[in-house]
């Protein structure tokens, strides 16, 4: 092989390498991405009865994943998808309503999604993450602080880390305004998540 057909392969194969710096996200290139796992994680909520007390309830059906950059924070990222019809309030007349045209109208808004924007560190253990939060087929900006609640490896060698949130959404603003004076405007949302290192994905992911 002569010195110019070597150049030229060098030059070929350092453009492909600056190209796909450029294409990957920086969370890809740097960051560790890791798969959340349900049957570890929880969605819940918090929703006011007619003043009186509380009601609680859950979501059963969701997937998610968030990228961790050590070394640029701010190319981390978070994403999450959530099915509306998995609502569990321990009451199945009441999940019939609230998955129905009055509430989130699971039929024609089947998902609820979050997919992060911007995120900046806070300390070593917690970061501000704005994003876009669609639900009922409205889309809003909200940004949320992200706890690390801890990392390390299960007993089968899976490297997990844990995260959780907790933030409120006013339902009015994401066209859900019926029954005002029963169901509270403010709906608390806790988020609480375990995610495995995402190249150890394929291996046994509960560990009860």
């Amino acid at each position: 092989m002569n010195s110019d057909t070597r150049n030229l392969i060098y030059i070929v194969a350092l453009s492909l390498v600056v190209g796909l710096a450029f294409v990957l996200p920086a969370s890809a290139r740097a960051g560790e991405v890791y798969q959340v796992d349900s049957a570890h994680s929880s969605i819940l909520f918090k929703s006011s009865h007619m003043g009186l007390g509380n009601t609680y309830g859950r979501f059963n059906d969701f997937s998610g994943k968030f990228a961790i950059d050590q070394k640029n924070p701010q190319n981390s990222s978070v994403e999450f998808t959530v099915k509306a019809a998995s609502i569990d309030t321990g009451d199945a007349q009441r999940d019939k309503h609230l998955k129905s045209p009055d509430f989130l109208n699971a039929k024609q808004f089947p998902v609820i999604t979050f997919k992060s924007q911007q995120a900046k560190k806070l300390d070593e253990k917690s970061a501000e993450v704005k994003g876009t939060l669609t639900l009922h087929g409205i889309s809003k900006t909200v940004t949320v602080k992200i706890q690390k609640i801890g990392e390390g490896k299960d007993p089968w060698g899976k490297q997990r880390l844990g995260i959780e949130t907790t933030f409120t959404v006013k339902r009015s603003e994401f066209g859900m305004n019926f029954m005002p004076m029963a169901v509270g405007e403010q709906v608390k949302l806790i988020i609480s998540v375990e995610g495995i290192l995402q190249k150890d994905e394929g291996r046994h992911a509960r560990a009860d």
